[in-house]
């Protein structure tokens, strides 16, 4: 009888996950999926069918090409200096300093991560200030008056700007979840490689890349899918000036709903962004053939 009821009684167990899961996740996800295909605006109780009219205006706007665009080269940028950038930091701290010192830069490197982004931005939008900024302050004392620039102002610096920031804050904290991967490798197997002949590069690629893994996958996915949804550097940032220059999809998605009053469409423009990162995890992890631990 006990091994009947075990089945309802594991069920009732994982029952009330289900419920959070499909009342603040799956109906949201579907409900927004819906509203993709009608028009309306926040504070209107109606709605006009459109049918597939969003997703033709989606595929047309130039807007949202821009902010793909920008979305893969924050991509791209956080993928070179979070995923193997940091990874090469942490083989740093954990091999080649002493402990006192590599602790002390550990806490240095993650100190970043605790900040609000939001102050970030806004303590960045001092540091990027074109008259009393202090980054042009800085280059001014150094005698290098040549290189001041409106950094968030010009359509050519703007982005990079916006990307720094978040590498700024975020490269620290990837740092510490490769440290303590890292920390677990049998230092057997560095032993072994130098007895072998090794030496310190030979032994980052073949010791622990290899064995660091598991990590450099989760450092992928956090790293990916957190520059597709990006929102707040953005936004706080440049505003996605100058003109659409640092637009992403999620500021683009916030300005058609909010101030545009086209609900649909930036309902439309969240499907997109879900798209692209359950696509995006999915082919990680098939690509990486791991996860399973």
């Amino acid at each position: 009888m006990r091994r009947r009821m075990r089945p309802v009684v594991n069920a009732l167990y994982v029952l009330p996950a289900l419920a959070l899961i499909g009342g603040f996740v799956l109906y949201p996800l579907a409900a927004n999926i819906g509203s993709s295909f009608f028009r309306f605006s926040a504070g209107s109780g109606g709605r006009t069918f459109v049918g597939v009219d969003n997703f033709v205006q989606l595929a047309t706007d130039p807007v949202v090409g821009t902010a793909l665009l920008n979305n893969l080269t924050y991509a791209v940028v956080s993928v070179i200096l979070q995923v193997f950038g940091a990874l090469v930091v942490a083989a740093w701290l954990v091999h080649l300093l002493g402990p006192r010192l590599g602790a002390f830069l550990r806490s240095v490197y993650f100190l970043p991560a605790v900040i609000s982004m939001t102050v970030i931005a806004l303590l960045f939008r001092f540091v990027f200030d074109a008259r009393d900024g202090l980054l042009n302050a800085a280059l001014s004392a150094l005698g290098f008056e040549g290189l001041q620039h409106a950094w968030l102002a010009d359509v050519d610096t703007a982005m990079g700007a916006v990307i720094g920031v978040s590498q700024w804050q975020s490269v620290g904290y990837v740092c510490m979840l490769y440290v303590v991967a890292l920390q677990q490798i049998p230092g057997e197997l560095y032993e072994a490689a130098a007895l072998d002949g090794a030496g310190r590069i030979r032994q980052f690629f073949s010791v622990t890349v290899p064995q660091a893994r598991e990590m450099i996958f989760v450092a992928m996915v956090l790293t990916v899918s957190g520059a597709v949804t990006v929102f707040n550097e953005p936004y706080i940032l440049t505003g996605g000036g100058p003109g659409n220059s640092t637009q992403v999809l999620a500021t683009y998605m916030y300005n058609q709903g909010f101030f545009q009053n086209q609900m649909g469409y930036a309902s439309t423009i969240a499907s997109l962004i879900f798209v692209i990162t359950l696509v995006l995890s999915v082919a990680q992890v098939v690509g990486f053939r791991t996860g399973r631990d």
